[in-house]
């Protein structure tokens, strides 16, 4: 089997509500749909997404121009060998490659008529335990939001926080009252706080609501600062922005920055690089979850399959970027239930292209 051709088409799907965050307030989000041709029919679909780096329209003219006239021609079963070229290509652009490698997955899931999760070791739980994240806002706008999600049966909420610390902590507490221990909660500051001892302090500030986890306090680089508040504060504190690449992940653990990691298959580069931060952390016995936002169904089921495969999935995770826009570009709906998510339908992805929602969303200029 050979690759006949590699095409990426840039989309932009609007969220229902804008969504804020200490990384800004996001309206919508910009990503590619990538598609490989082979000459035995076969075709397999990715999804460059992300908050991150060219987005929609750049990740396309990569994909388009420089991956795609150095890869027709090539085995699309020689997923590593093939991701090896793409690193000597491009130093970043990892989402770009991100869709690419996801295409060539479900490429090799359909030939061999088999779920993506089987080609990553196999599966290892029936159900994935999910948590949503809450937009910024007032204290009643992010009660209404988690006593909304609480009513889906969603059992872990995650509140945007690391701007205005006043208001961090009214949330808090407004859900605490409302909701009680009926909901798991932990914070995202998204690089929010100036400083290690400013982030400490504030930690500590909200320990009394009993958080789970404290998600990347301090910017991606300050790793020794993030060992620092680790040291300083009694809430595991996991690691976002600082570990999207294997190598990030020994960087993280060499310098004792985390206790857990959040891994996305877009920014670690694909599902193969994503896998390999999975098993960095399991050898030093640290705790993964899989964390989603700008993923539609096509990248959803990507973190799916692997969040199916990864033995050390530590927490509820957020396996569901399909939740958080008002449509999308397939033609399945992924089964979430109580909080729960199951395994996509195979084989490959288990999903396909809904090309009229394509096209619709297509960016045209």
């Amino acid at each position: 089997m050979l690759i006949t051709q590699i095409t990426a088409t840039p989309i932009r799907v609007p969220r229902p509500h804008p969504f804020a965050s200490s990384l800004g307030i996001n309206q919508d989000s910009e990503n590619a749909v990538v598609e490989i041709h082979t000459d035995e029919g076969i075709t397999g679909i990715g999804e460059a997404c992300s908050v991150w780096d060219r987005r929609g329209k750049g990740d396309s003219d990569d994909i388009n121009g420089l991956l795609a006239a150095a890869l027709v021609g090539r085995n699309p079963f020689q997923i590593s060998a093939i991701t090896e070229s793409m690193n000597q290509l491009l130093h970043r652009s990892f989402t770009a490659k991100s869709g690419i490698e996801m295409a060539l997955y479900d490429i090799v899931g359909k030939a061999l008529n088999t779920p993506v999760y089987n080609l990553l070791g196999g599966k290892v739980r029936d159900r994935v335990l999910l948590s949503r994240s809450l937009s910024m806002g007032k204290s009643t706008e992010v009660l209404a939001q988690a006593e909304a999600l609480a009513a889906e049966g969603y059992k872990t909420l995650k509140l945007k926080i690391g701007q205005d610390d006043h208001a961090d902590r009214e949330s808090m507490e407004a859900i605490r009252q409302h909701l009680g221990d009926q909901v798991t909660l932990r914070v995202d500051a998204n690089m929010g706080w100036s400083s290690a001892k400013h982030a400490v302090r504030q930690i500590k500030a909200l320990e009394p609501f009993n958080l789970e986890l404290v998600e990347q306090p301090l910017h991606f680089s300050d790793l020794e600062g993030l060992r620092f508040v680790r040291e300083h504060v009694d809430v595991p504190i996991m690691a976002d922005e600082s570990v999207w690449t294997p190598e990030d992940a020994m960087n993280c653990i060499r310098q004792q920055a985390a206790d857990v990691f959040n891994v996305y298959v877009a920014e670690a580069g694909g599902l193969g690089p994503a896998a390999q931060v999975f098993a960095i952390a399991e050898a030093a016995r640290l705790p993964c979850i899989i964390g989603s936002m700008p993923e539609l169904s096509i990248g959803t089921a990507a973190q799916a399959h692997l969040a199916f495969a990864m033995r050390n999935l530590g927490f509820a995770s957020d396996v569901n970027g399909l939740v958080y826009h008002s449509d999308d570009i397939v033609h399945e709906q992924l089964r979430i239930e109580d909080g729960y998510l199951y395994p996509p339908p195979g084989p490959g992805l288990g999903v396909t292209l809904d090309r009229d929602k394509v096209e619709k969303y297509r960016l045209k200029n």
